[in-house]
C-alpha cells in the first residue's frame, strides 16, 4: 500500500491535463526513449505539469532522441498522428517537415531561442500532404544542473488566416487587374483636396499618361481649372450627392507644354463613405465618348445636309415648274397670237430641259458613286477638251457679262480619257465659276503641263468659299449655308460628280479660296500622256389700259422665263403688269410708279425677298401695297420668316393660278376695286 501511494504521488505532475494527461498516466512507456514518467527528472516533470494545464498548443522534446510530449490543444495539429505520437521520437513524428524545422531545433538545443512567423510547412497528418502555416517559438530546456536536455515549443496554427488573407489578396489583385484593365475611365480620390489614390490605364490615356497618384486633383491637372470639374468634385464631397455628366467637354494636355486637346466624357462622381457615414472620397467612373460624339455630330450634320438638300431639290424643281405651268395655262386660254404661242412653247421646252438636266445629274452621280459608269477612253488633247467645255458654258458667261481669259498650254496636253466625261467635268467647274461670280466678273481658265501631269485651273473673283465649307466642297450634297438666294440653282452634286469622274481618270481635283468674297480656284490634275508623232434685263411688257377691277401689279423674279410668263398671264386677265428682275430695280420703280400688288420671288441676286419686303413696307409709295411671296421654298420656317418680313400672302412655286386669282381678288377688294 505504501509503495502504491508512493507511485501515485510520484505521478502527481500528470494529474489533470485532459486526454493527454490520462494518456500519459495509462500509456505503456516501454517503447519510448523517455522511459516511465516516474523516472523523468524534475525539470521535465515541472515543464510537463505546466504544459498539461495550459490552454495554448505546446509540446516538449526531451533527451538525446527527443522524446515527444504534448498537451490537449496540440492534438488538432497532430491530426491522425495522435495518439501514436505520444512519447515517440520527434523526428519519427514529423519526418516530412524535418528539413524545415531541423535547423531551428538545432539552434534551440544549442541554447538559442528561435521564433518563426507564418512558416509554411507541408504536413501529412490526414493521409495526404497539405500546406500549413504556423507561428511558433523553440526554447531550450535545461535540467536541474543547467545542462540543455531538450526543447519546448509554444505554437499556433495560422493556416486559415493565411489562406483567408491569400484569398483576399488574390481577390484584391483580381479586382485591381479588372480596375486597371477596365475599358472605362476609373479613379479613386480621397479627402477634400481630391488626392488621387488609384487610377486605371483608360483614365491615364484620357489625361496623357502623367504621374498623378498621390497628388491633389488641382495640382495634377492644372489645365482643367476653370472648366467646372473641380467645382463639381467639391460639391459632391460637400453634399454627398452623386453627379452624372453626359458628353461634357474636357480640355487636357496630352503632352507637357502641349496644346489643349478637347475630349468628351460621360462620367459619374460617386461619393465614398467611411464607417461613420461621412464622405471620405469620390469614385470616378465613366468613358471617353469623343468618338461617339463625333459620329453623332456627323450624323446630325448629315441629317441637316439631307434636309437642306431636299429643300433645295424641291426649290430647284419648283422653279422650272412655275413658268411651265404658267405657259401651259396661257396656251389653255387660247387668246395668244402665233408669236406668243411659240414663245410659251419655247419656255416650256427650255424649262423642261432644265428639269431633265437636274434629274440626269441625280442619276449620273448615283451611277458614278456606285461604280456603274464605264469610261470610253482614248488619247485626247486637253486643250481641245477645254475649248469644247468653254463652248458649252459660253452662253452663260456672255449672259452674265463675264470676261473669260483662256490660257492654253503651248505644249501638248495629251491624256487618256473619256471625251464626253472630261468636257462634263471642266464645263461643270466653269459653269460654277460663272454662276457664283457677280455679273461683270473675271474668269480665267488655264492649262499647264509638266513632265508627268496636265493641270486645268479655273479661277474667278466671285463669292468665294467659307473656310468651314472648303474641306467638304466635293462631298455629295455639300453647298454653302442655305440662303434664300438660290437664283444660281444646283443640287450640290456637281462637284461630287467632278471628283468621282476625275478619280476614274486617275487624277485629283482640289479647291482653294481666301474666304467669302475673295473668289476661288479649282484645279484638276490628270496624268499626262506623252504626245504621239445676252438677254435684255430691261425688257418689260408694256402696260395696257386697266380693265374694271384690274390692278397694277409688279412681278419681281430673277428667273426671266418665270417672270415673263406670269406677267403675260396676268395681262391676259386685264391687269397692268410691270416686271423687274432684282430687288434694287423693284425699289426704284416703285418710287416712280404706283403698284397695288407686288409678287416677289424670295431668291433674288441682290436683296433677298424678305429684305425687299421690309424696305417696301418702309417707304410711303408701297407701304400699303399687297405683298405676295412667290417662292420655291415651302417650309414652315420660311413662311414664318415671310410673315415677319411683312408679306400678306405666301405662295409656293409653281403656284396655281386659282390661288393667284384669289389673292388678287382679295387685293382688289382691299384697294376698293
Amino acid at each position: 500500500m505504501h509503495d502504491t501511494d508512493s507511485l501515485a504521488g510520484s505521478l502527481m505532475f500528470l494529474s489533470g491535463g485532459g486526454e493527454a494527461g490520462a494518456l500519459m498516466r495509462s500509456q505503456d512507456w516501454s517503447e519510448s526513449p523517455l522511459g516511465h514518467p516516474r523516472t523523468w527528472p524534475q525539470a521535465l516533470r515541472t515543464l510537463v505539469g505546466l504544459m498539461l494545464n495550459s490552454g495554448f498548443p505546446m509540446f516538449v522534446a526531451w533527451g538525446e532522441e527527443l522524446g515527444f510530449l504534448y498537451n490537449d490543444p496540440y492534438r488538432d495539429i497532430l491530426g491522425d498522428k495522435h495518439p501514436r505520437a505520444m512519447g515517440r521520437r520527434f523526428h519519427d513524428i514529423w519526418a516530412e517537415i524535418w528539413d524545415d524545422i531541423g535547423p531551428l531545433i538545432d539552434r534551440a538545443l544549442h541554447g538559442e531561442a528561435t521564433y518563426a512567423d507564418r512558416l509554411l510547412l507541408v504536413m501529412n497528418r490526414h493521409g495526404y500532404d497539405e500546406p500549413t502555416w504556423f507561428t511558433f517559438s523553440y526554447s531550450p530546456v535545461r535540467d536541474e544542473h543547467g545542462a540543455i536536455r531538450g526543447m519546448h515549443c509554444a505554437c499556433v496554427e495560422v493556416t486559415e488566416q493565411v489562406l483567408a488573407e491569400k484569398y483576399r489578396d488574390e481577390e484584391n489583385e483580381r479586382f485591381r487587374a479588372l480596375f486597371e484593365q477596365a475599358p472605362g475611365i476609373m479613379a479613386v480620390l480621397r479627402g477634400p483636396d481630391h488626392v488621387f489614390e488609384l487610377t486605371n490605364q483608360s483614365y491615364l490615356q484620357l489625361i496623357g499618361h502623367r504621374q498623378i497618384v498621390g497628388r491633389a486633383a488641382r495640382d495634377a491637372l492644372p489645365e482643367v481649372t476653370g472648366q467646372g470639374f473641380f467645382e463639381l468634385l467639391d460639391r459632391v464631397y460637400t453634399t454627398g450627392e452623386p453627379f452624372v455628366g453626359h458628353a461634357l467637354p474636357l480640355r487636357v494636355q496630352l503632352e507637357p507644354g502641349g496644346p489643349l486637346v478637347e475630349r468628351f466624357v460621360d462620367f459619374v462622381y460617386q461619393p465614398i463613405r467611411d464607417a461613420g457615414g461621412a464622405v471620405s472620397g469620390i469614385f470616378v467612373e465613366g468613358s471617353d465618348v469623343t468618338l461617339r460624339k463625333q459620329v453623332e455630330d456627323e450624323l446630325r450634320a448629315a441629317n441637316r445636309q439631307k434636309d437642306q438638300f431636299l429643300a433645295m431639290l424641291a426649290h430647284e424643281l419648283r422653279n422650272p415648274l412655275a413658268p411651265i405651268m404658267t405657259a401651259a395655262q396661257l396656251l389653255k386660254v387660247g387668246r395668244l397670237d402665233a408669236r406668243s404661242v411659240a414663245n410659251a412653247s419655247e419656255i416650256i421646252a427650255r424649262q423642261a430641259a432644265h428639269m431633265t438636266d437636274l434629274v440626269n445629274d441625280l442619276l449620273d452621280v448615283s451611277r458614278v458613286t456606285r461604280g456603274l459608269v464605264t469610261l470610253e477612253k482614248e488619247e485626247l488633247d486637253l486643250n481641245v477638251i477645254v475649248s469644247a467645255a468653254v463652248e458649252q458654258v459660253r452662253p452663260l458667261v456672255d449672259a452674265r457679262r463675264h470676261s473669260l481669259t483662256l490660257q492654253l498650254s503651248g505644249r501638248s496636253a495629251h491624256v487618256v480619257g473619256d471625251r464626253t466625261r472630261l468636257v462634263q467635268v471642266i464645263s461643270n467647274i466653269l459653269n460654277n465659276a460663272a454662276k457664283y461670280t457677280a455679273p461683270g466678273g473675271r474668269l480665267t481658265l488655264s492649262v499647264t503641263v509638266d513632265e508627268q501631269r496636265v493641270l486645268v485651273a479655273v479661277r474667278d473673283n466671285g463669292v468665294g468659299i467659307a473656310p468651314d465649307i472648303l474641306p467638304y466642297i466635293f462631298d455629295l450634297f455639300t453647298q454653302a449655308e442655305r440662303t434664300p438666294d438660290r437664283s444660281q440653282g444646283g443640287l450640290g452634286i456637281g462637284l461630287a460628280l467632278v471628283k468621282s469622274l476625275v478619280a476614274l481618270h486617275g487624277g485629283t481635283v482640289h479647291a482653294s479660296s481666301d474666304g467669302i468674297g475673295e473668289g476661288s480656284e479649282f484645279c484638276i490634275c490628270l496624268p499626262r500622256l506623252a504626245a504621239p508623232g445676252g438677254m435684255d434685263d430691261e425688257a418689260t411688257p408694256s402696260a395696257g389700259l386697266q380693265a374694271p377691277g384690274a390692278l397694277r401689279v409688279m412681278v419681281v423674279d430673277d428667273n426671266v422665263d418665270a417672270a415673263q410668263m406670269l406677267a403675260a398671264l396676268l395681262e391676259v386677265q386685264g391687269h397692268a403688269v410691270s416686271v423687274e428682275y432684282d430687288g434694287k430695280g423693284a425699289l426704284e420703280r416703285v418710287r416712280r410708279e404706283h403698284h397695288e400688288v407686288l409678287l416677289l420671288d424670295i431668291g433674288l441676286p441682290d436683296l433677298d425677298g424678305y429684305e425687299l419686303a421690309r424696305r417696301l413696307r418702309g417707304q410711303p409709295e408701297s407701304a400699303d401695297a399687297t405683298l405676295v411671296a412667290l417662292t420655291g421654298y415651302g417650309q414652315s420656317q420660311d413662311r414664318k420668316e415671310a410673315e415677319q418680313a411683312g408679306f400678306d400672302h405666301y405662295l409656293v412655286k409653281p403656284a396655281d393660278m386659282d390661288q393667284v386669282n384669289e389673292v388678287l381678288a382679295a387685293a382688289a377688294k382691299a384697294h376698293g376695286r
